[in-house]
């Protein structure tokens, strides 16, 4: 594989000389992601690679096509989220995963997740993240991205990486953590956006508009025929339509008063107490013993045939994730990955529960051995957040 280091160093420090990349957890962050591995390699150009330009990586028609943002555009919007090491992120648009990489770097501990509407952008940005053995750390989800994830909320930071209009970001700002949550996005109509900061303190908001961009629109158009879960639900007879909701949208683009300020997100305070030993050893036993019970709880659920019992488990393994998020911050445990996936155990419940008088017995199988895969899923998790604490 062909070594870019020194192009990656001649970039970094014209952006340093720039005075655009300030972070130093960033340009080591830089360094170590290859945006290479996010490119296609036949929309590699090797002299154009780690220049300060867009980066194209799906390709349809001249009408539809996706690119990795410029370099000093990523630097610009990852200073502006102000990334704590065990912050939530949620990134609207995936591009490729590229940018939620070099995120990973800033907030080792904490999770990301991306939405994306996209099914072949979402494929290939999960393929990307894989390859970098990133998967464990950020999911890729196919949805219309403007719903955002109210119920894995509060969300620390948001970034929204496509134009967006002002009306749009208000349900997202209600998913922000209130104690200081950042939303960054480029807001405004399709020529010209300007792009934004969004700080929430308590119930009040403080914006900084930085600078006008250019941006394509973010995709909000989710191709439900290329969801399985989706695909699965209308087969049911039933339509239930479980990620793709533009109604809850609709009814909640509310009035948020934003009050623009200049300053406000430089009182961010970025240093964090120490923990004695003792402490963070209780906090680790105590997670452990939760974690344990939802372990059990996923077992029994493979060997109940009974599906509102099924249901009665799904519900204690929401009380355990519940207890489970105050250990989130300390500990840096995968809360939203663990509520992510009884989430679809939930749905695919629901569908179960629908083909119950159904003679579809092949559906049936189907949907179940779809379901036992997330519940192995959940298991492999469980298991791999007890051996790191262990």
């Amino acid at each position: 594989m062909k070594d870019y280091y020194d192009k990656k160093k001649r970039l970094l420090e014209s952006l340093t000389a720039k005075n655009l990349l300030q972070d130093k957890r960033l340009y080591q962050a830089f360094m170590e992601v290859p945006l290479e591995e996010f490119i296609p390699r036949k929309y590699i150009d090797t002299v154009k690679l780690y220049k300060d330009i867009p980066n194209l990586f799906y390709y349809q028609d001249p009408q539809n096509y996706r690119t990795i943002s410029a370099p000093h555009m990523i630097t610009i919007m990852l200073q502006g989220l102000a990334l704590k090491k065990d912050d939530d992120l949620l990134i609207l648009g995936a591009k490729s995963g590229y940018i939620s990489a070099l995120a990973h770097k800033l907030a080792p501990k904490g999770e990301i997740i991306i939405l994306e509407a996209n099914s072949e952008i979402a494929t290939i940005t999960r393929e990307n993240l894989e390859k970098l053995d990133l998967d464990k750390n950020v999911s890729v989800i196919v949805k219309n991205p403007l719903e955002g994830m109210p119920d894995l909320s509060p969300w620390q930071k948001i970034l929204v990486t496509g134009a967006i209009r002002q009306n749009r970001i208000h349900p997202l700002l209600k998913q922000l953590d209130p104690n200081e949550g950042v939303l960054y996005a480029p807001i405004g109509e399709e020529l010209v956006q300007t792009y934004t900061q969004i700080l929430r303190v308590d119930g009040n908001f403080y914006g900084k508009r930085q600078l006008k961009v250019r941006f394509t629109p973010l995709m909000t158009r989710v191709e439900l025929d290329n969801i399985q879960l989706a695909a699965d639900v209308e087969e049911s007879g039933k339509p239930i339509e479980i990620k793709h909701n533009p109604e809850k949208v609709d009814e909640a683009l509310e009035d948020i008063k934003v009050k623009y300020a200049s300053n406000i997100i430089d009182e961010i305070d970025m240093e964090e107490q120490p923990k004695t030993k003792e402490l963070e050893l209780k906090l680790r036993e105590e997670a452990i013993q939760f974690l344990r019970e939802l372990l059990d709880h996923a077992r029994c659920f493979k060997t109940e045939d009974e599906i509102s019992t099924c249901f009665d488990l799904i519900e204690y393994m929401d009380g355990e994730i519940e207890s489970l998020k105050t250990f989130k911050k300390d500990l840096g445990l995968k809360v939203k990955k663990i509520k992510s996936i009884v989430n679809n155990i939930r749905s695919y419940n629901i569908l179960r529960k629908d083909l119950d008088k159904s003679d579809n017995m092949e559906k049936k199988h189907e949907i179940i051995n779809k379901q036992m895969n997330e519940i192995n899923t959940l298991e492999e998790l469980i298991h791999s957040e007890i051996e790191r604490l262990q």
